[in-house]
């Protein structure tokens, strides 16, 4: 089990104690550390900033939405991230949703698992830098198809340090879970559960069984954990730093009949509870909301209590899918003791 930590979504501005979680990631011997992007701070400034004060840690994009970026922009900046950091970028994308895509983008949402699939394809294209990029897509075309006319199909000129960037996949879906196990080289959950994790094993084998599979079960990385982890001697105190997070996924985000983060949750087995927290997130009641989670639901995609339940709970995620343990925790001063808890 190796272990990894994540810096999270930006608000007011960036995290007081970022620079030091890296620091400690990179001293402790973390295998990778990952930022955030939604329609706020992006995903690859931080990995930069941050990521030049360290020499051994990955440097992980989690995730960098593709509706952001061409294929190929995302291509350039992971070269130029792997250049910097001597080979350890590793690029996490995902589709995100409509109400992002369209709303903030402006750009259309039309079947994410097949522009997924071009879009990898195009990244891994740009990256080997073995020709001029040509590709005929449903979604992509380079040179681009009806335009000028004038288009030529380019190769990079920077030369990549590695050939081969990692390309991890950001999923919830049993069919896009399945697709990152057949062309990625890893899987970003989010609301991973040990209650769900053997459901999301038969996603996984479903890809690996594909006809060209990119690896198997042995070389597949899975980086996830619990939401969040939260030390603290009275868990209903705790549960109520998450209980807003988690209204906010399964109830405030997408739209009714279009929430994948609602639809993964509700299969932990909180299908009714969920119902209830959308209807009231929709109605304007987020108050409401917040206070219909039950900290059993809480506690089902997060670890929360004194360091003795934390311990133990840890053990038990730790036989889910994931192949790397994210430690995604506000309390930075834990650090080191959560990642002796994975490690032990």
């Amino acid at each position: 089990m190796k272990v990894a930590t994540t810096l999270g979504y930006w608000s007011a501005g960036p995290p007081a104690d970022a620079g030091e979680i890296v620091r400690i990631a990179d001293e402790l011997g973390f295998e990778s550390v990952w930022t955030a992007e939604a329609y706020g701070s992006d995903v690859l400034t931080p990995l930069a900033w941050w990521g030049s004060q360290t020499s051994r840690v990955k440097l992980g994009t989690g995730i960098a939405q593709m509706s952001a970026r061409p294929p190929t922009t995302l291509a350039m900046a992971a070269m130029t991230l792997d250049h910097l950091s001597n080979g350890r970028a590793v690029i996490g994308i995902g589709a995100s949703n409509p109400q992002v895509v369209e709303g903030w983008y402006g750009v259309p949402y039309p079947r994410p698992l097949e522009r997924t699939r071009e879009y990898i394809e195009i990244m891994r294209k740009v990256i080997a830098r073995e020709g001029p990029v040509t590709y005929a897509g449903k979604h992509f075309q380079l040179p681009l198809e009806g335009g000028s006319g004038m288009g030529k199909a380019l190769k990079s000129t920077l030369h990549p340090f590695r050939k081969d960037i990692p390309i991890f996949l950001a999923a919830e879906g049993p069919k896009n879970v399945a697709l990152a196990a057949e062309i990625a080289d890893g899987w970003l959950p989010l609301f991973l559960s040990p209650k769900t994790s053997d459901e999301f094993r038969v996603s996984l084998e479903e890809g690996f069984a594909r006809a060209g599979a990119r690896h198997t079960k042995e070389s597949f990385e899975v980086v996830g954990g619990p939401y969040s982890i939260i030390v603290n001697d009275d868990v209903e105190a705790a549960a109520d730093w998450l209980r807003p997070v988690i209204a906010l996924y399964a109830g405030g985000m997408g739209a009714k009949g279009l929430n994948f983060h609602h639809n993964v949750i509700a299969k932990a087995g909180w299908h009714a509870e969920c119902e209830r927290i959308q209807d009231l997130y929709l109605a304007g009641d987020k108050q409401a909301a917040i206070a219909a989670v039950p900290t059993a639901m809480v506690e089902d995609f997060a670890i929360i209590g004194p360091l003795s339940k934390v311990r133990e709970e840890i053990q038990r995620w730790k036989e889910t899918v994931i192949t790397t343990f994210s430690i995604n925790t506000l309390q930075t001063q834990y650090l080191p003791q959560l990642a002796e808890f994975v490690l032990g």
